[in-house]
């Protein structure tokens, strides 16, 4: 998401009081994160054909998430913010594999010009199995460090970004990064199969 649209100044003000329940600071925080969400959300889904997915759609499926993820919000010395990037990216991956799973282009001929092998289906369960196959590596890196990896190279924060969001310096984060990566890389060594497509 645009943090120039949407910053941790605006946001983090409603959000103790959403979070307890607050409803005009509920409604304030709605207006706040839903323009920045369908932004976001139209930016990355665009005008793909993913069937009956619409960024509109994915975007209030965003608010409804980051809304029943208010309640159980403890402030950490981070922002508000990293839970709506993060549930936002969580839900537009969750909209491109969903279309995946449901898209098909049924034809009675072969086309006689070369397809894209992008949306080739052996391509997308290739890469299905990639993102599990990280997903599990993942898992085994201690939570700080996951976090800074996801907020680092899924989200797309930068290290100032991320040490704001989980209470960092940003020297400790390029640090904890670097150790992730380097323990990524022996977790996949040592698996041989790891992240290797076939």
């Amino acid at each position: 998401m645009d943090s120039a649209f949407l910053t941790t100044a605006q946001i983090d003000p409603v959000v103790h009081d959403a979070a307890h329940g607050d409803a005009a600071a509920v409604r304030a925080l709605t207006r706040l994160i839903a323009p920045a969400i369908r932004k976001y959300c139209r930016s990355r889904l665009g005008r793909r054909d993913l069937g009956y997915v619409c960024a509109d759609d994915v975007a209030q499926d965003i608010c409804v998430a980051v809304l029943q993820a208010l309640p159980h919000y403890r402030d950490r010395g981070g922002s508000f913010l990293f839970v709506v990037r993060a549930i936002a990216s969580n839900k537009v991956a969750d909209a491109f594999r969903r279309a995946a799973r449901e898209r098909s282009h049924p034809t009675p001929d072969p086309p006689d010009v070369p397809v894209d092998d992008r949306d080739d289906p052996e391509r997308r369960l290739v890469n299905a199995d990639l993102g599990h196959e990280l997903g599990r590596l993942l898992r085994q890196l201690p939570r700080r460090q996951r976090d800074i990896l996801v907020l680092r190279v899924v989200v797309g924060l930068s290290a100032s970004e991320t040490a704001r969001a989980l209470g960092l310096s940003p020297g400790n984060v390029r640090t904890s990064q670097h150790r992730a990566l380097a323990r990524l890389r022996s977790l996949a060594t040592a698996s041989p199969d790891s992240l290797q497509p076939p």
